[in-house]
């Protein structure tokens, strides 16, 4: 894939075509159409990737520059001297589908990736698809596999409440209604202070660095109305916030924080439970929870008890040669595996922030 724009990457009959999506006018024309477009492809998440992270984005088609395009995959080049060059589809993005829908034109692409991997001496091309991909013609490949949830909301919203958990859901948003806990929802820069402050307190508690406080303002910079912030607060003490962005018919909750000495308030079901009355108000079909990793129980359980429908994704990484097609780590756990992760929870709040600055732009 060279460096220029719409230009082929192949010398066989069958030209296939690398094009830049944040200056090529047919790719949010092409997401509306494709049935299987996330918010993760969008010019928004591209763009604010960019900004924060440094990274290109660029994205390989069967179709010519001069012709509508009927399939793609978008990519993000990563750059780095501690986990290696490689291309993402797409860094921090829960799942990103190839919007290829013949088995032709997926075996061109894959094999055009396969050269690139090997021309340029990439560590590996990583695909992100919520659907089987057909992966035969594969020379080398290994697979992670992650559990992502999602809640139909096209039942009514009484039947959408009764599908959760009584004890663990029903009561705890009850809990929140009676402990008389306010909402407040938006993109201002104190609703931003709040969930970042509480960001802080929940990725030290897991004992790792919050992202950067700039890659939430570039989200809010980029996605603007269709992004919310949304706070609970007890006495004027924000206990819990998430993030979420709109999409199509679907709602996705990206991030979540909270103060985990309040949880008995049910700040974090109050926030769930009003962000799906919304959703619910505006027409949507889906909320999106994202992935889960298999080991993180607490998690995955928290998710099923909204009624939420399991789905398993696998994440593919090109390999270079015939290397081992176990289970790979993932960049963020090998940087996890050399770092004592114990360090993070003693850190003062201002070099804690400094390290997520330094790690994260390594890690997508």
């Amino acid at each position: 894939m060279q460096h220029c724009h719409d230009v082929p990457v192949t010398q066989e009959a069958n030209l296939l075509y690398r094009f830049e999506p944040l200056s090529d006018f047919r790719w949010p024309h092409f997401l509306q159409r494709h049935p299987r477009s996330s918010v993760f492809h969008t010019l928004e998440w591209l763009e604010a990737l960019r900004r924060t992270y440094g990274y290109e984005p660029i994205a390989v088609t069967t179709s010519s520059p001069r012709a509508d395009l009927t399939n793609a995959m978008v990519f993000c080049r990563v750059d780095s001297w501690l986990t290696g060059r490689r291309l993402v589809s797409l860094p921090f993005s829960d799942h990103c589908d190839a919007l290829v829908d013949t088995t032709t034109d997926m075996a061109q692409i894959v094999s055009a990736l396969e050269r690139q991997l090997r021309y340029e001496r990439l560590r590996y091309v990583e695909i992100r698809p919520t659907h089987e991909l057909e992966t035969s013609n594969l020379e080398s490949l290994s697979r992670n596999s992650y559990c992502l949830h999602q809640i139909d909301l096209r039942p009514s919203l009484s039947v959408v409440f009764n599908n959760c958990h009584k004890d663990s859901t029903q009561r705890k948003i009850r809990r929140a209604e009676r402990e008389r806990l306010v909402y407040e929802d938006g993109r201002s820069d104190s609703l931003l202070d709040a969930f970042y402050r509480l960001m802080l307190l929940t990725r030290r508690r897991h004992m790792l660095p919050p992202q950067p406080k700039k890659w939430f303002e570039n989200l809010i910079d980029c996605f603007g109305d269709t992004l919310k912030i949304r706070v609970a607060s007890k006495d004027k003490k924000p206990i819990a916030a998430i993030l979420t962005l709109r999409y199509k018919d679907t709602l996705v909750y990206k991030y979540g924080c909270s103060d985990a000495q309040l949880h008995y308030l049910g700040g974090m079901h109050l926030l769930f439970w009003r962000s799906i009355e919304e959703a619910k108000q505006d027409g949507l079909n889906t909320f999106d929870l994202g992935r889960s990793e298999w080991d993180d129980r607490g998690l995955i359980t928290f998710k099923d008890r909204w009624g939420a429908k399991r789905s398993g994704i696998t994440y593919l990484r090109l390999l270079p040669s015939k290397q081992s097609k176990a289970t790979y780590v993932s960049a963020g756990a090998e940087w996890k595996g050399r770092i004592a992760r114990k360090v993070f929870r003693y850190l003062p709040d201002r070099v804690l922030r400094a390290a997520g600055g330094l790690i994260y732009p390594h890690v997508g």
